[in-house]
């Protein structure tokens, strides 16, 4: 029986994930969720509620029709929504078509708040995708690496090498987080799109997950430190209430409104 290493494994996965790309056509109108593949196991250690879990996958589905009914040659529109915060990377042709995909997306029943990080221009080359999922590898390896934070709290997202931090976290793996991203080879820029929450309210919200996994219910866990956001009038007929948000302190961000704090490299 062959053994592998943990480097080879990764090595292999990068394969498979370069050659994903190259049977991509030159010209990617859309990606949904960031070309992400969620394992079973990942799942099971997720820190959004099932429930939330599920809004994703139902809100990155429906902006991809959304997205598809407006695009034209020159939208390159990548979405992802995380406990229902939705983040829109890519280009597009104009500051009309930018606010055009951020309000057809926000429209989206369930979707809390939209982060906006569309750049008006000529979409990324093949060579530059390929780089940032070289980048997106290698800043999940690096989180897998360390032990003092639990890489599965991070969605890892990249775009010309800025590299979009979104999860649920405290404010220490949020930083720790950070660090480690920054110090990793070819990363341009970290922009975190974080719930930060305390150590307490994590331990009772992963609490309430587990207990709600094993009677079988979807409702999201309480964050209760945070300040609710308000939803927005399409989301009112959801029966999935929306939990609160806080955002990262410093960002500048008001109580409700997306956080995005961006963290050059030094």
């Amino acid at each position: 029986m062959t053994m592998t290493t943990p480097t080879q494994r990764f090595a292999f996965a990068l394969t498979l994930g370069a050659a994903l790309v190259a049977g991509l056509s030159a010209c990617v109108p859309l990606v949904v969720g960031g070309a992400a593949v969620v394992g079973v196991g990942m799942v099971a250690t997720d820190r959004r509620s099932s429930g939330a879990q599920l809004d994703d996958q139902g809100i990155e589905l429906r902006a991809s029709a959304r997205v598809r009914d407006i695009a034209n040659d020159q939208m390159n529109v990548t979405v992802v929504s995380y406990n229902r915060q939705v983040l829109l990377i890519g280009a597009v042709g104009s500051e009309a078509d930018r606010r055009r995909v951020e309000d057809e997306v926000g429209r989206i029943v369930n979707v809390r708040s939209v982060v906006n990080e569309l750049t008006v221009g000529a979409s990324s080359t093949f060579q530059e995708r390929s780089n940032d999922l070289y980048i997106t590898g290698k800043v999940k390896a690096s989180l897998l690496d360390a032990k003092d934070i639990f890489a599965n709290s991070f969605k890892v997202v990249t775009e010309r090498g800025v590299v979009y931090l979104m999860g649920i976290a405290t404010r220490r793996e949020t930083d720790r987080a950070t660090e480690i991203t920054r110090g990793v080879t070819g990363v341009v820029k970290v922009v975190r799109v974080v719930e930060v929450v305390s150590e307490a309210d994590l331990a009772a919200s992963q609490a309430a997950n587990q207990s709600a996994a094993q009677r079988g219910g979807t409702g999201p866990a309480p964050v209760t430190s945070a300040t609710p956001s308000s939803p927005s009038p399409s989301s009112s007929g959801s029966r999935v209430p929306l939990p609160p948000m806080e955002p990262l302190p410093g960002s500048g961000a008001a109580p409700g409104q997306p956080a995005v704090t961006t963290s050059p490299v030094r």
